[in-house]
């Protein structure tokens, strides 16, 4: 991986399989199996987004197949009870989709994820056509970035800016991801920004920074 990943289309799948709204329940469990993938985006038009139809959406249709519910779980799970009797697409999925903007941080995407508790979401255009899919793993790309890129990328667009004449030169050693600065800096006040910065690059599992201003060695983590 070269450079810096910064949005969800740095890091994004593609190639997406997508069913429409009329694709039959027989289909949407064929396409799963063999792409093997949890959930599958639902298209109308030219790809617009109106939908997905996950594993959970389709599971209903297995548990009430032989069960016959008493009248408080059908009040309860009447979504579920709907699903069960579904056949195709749009009768099972859910809507609106969640979805995330290819030009969304990477972060964005791990935050509606966590907060939505799903896996995968389709990623949109700003018409709302689909571009691609973004997995939990795809997020997990950032950190195979060589130690040598992330120190690159740490010096060129941070210590440069922040410490142009520095007292003397700053050393950063990333190993496995963790990145440690050694030096001494004119300006010390500037340490808990580096150190923020350097943490938000894409790649960084953790940062120490043992910036001092003249002999006195000092640190912040």
């Amino acid at each position: 991986m070269h450079g810096s990943p910064h949005t969800v289309s740095d890091v994004m799948t593609h190639t997406v399989v997508a069913v429409g709204r009329d694709a039959p329940f027989k289909e949407i469990v064929d396409l799963m199996v063999q792409w093997k993938v949890s959930a599958l985006p639902v298209l109308e038009g030219e790809g617009r987004v109106i939908g997905v139809v996950s594993e959970a959406d389709l599971l209903p249709k297995e548990e009430f197949r032989d069960s016959d519910p008493d009248r408080f779980m059908q009040l309860q799970r009447m979504s579920d009870l709907a699903k069960a009797g579904g056949l195709k697409a749009e009768e099972l999925m859910s809507t609106p989709a969640i979805t995330v903007h290819a030009n969304a941080p990477l972060a964005e995407a791990a935050r509606i994820m966590a907060q939505r508790k799903v896996k995968r979401l389709p990623v949109i255009n700003d018409q709302g056509l689909l571009e691609g899919v973004v997995s939990r793993g795809d997020l997990l790309k950032v950190f195979l970035r060589s130690d040598e890129d992330i120190a690159e990328e740490v010096n060129r667009e941070i210590l440069t800016c922040l410490f142009p004449a520095p007292i003397e030169p700053i050393r950063v050693d990333v190993s496995n991801g963790v990145v440690t600065l050694t030096g001494r800096v004119r300006d010390t006040s500037l340490v808990p920004i580096t150190a923020r910065l350097v943490r938000a690059v894409e790649g960084v599992v953790d940062v120490e920074c043992n910036l001092a201003s003249g002999a006195t060695p000092a640190g912040t983590r």
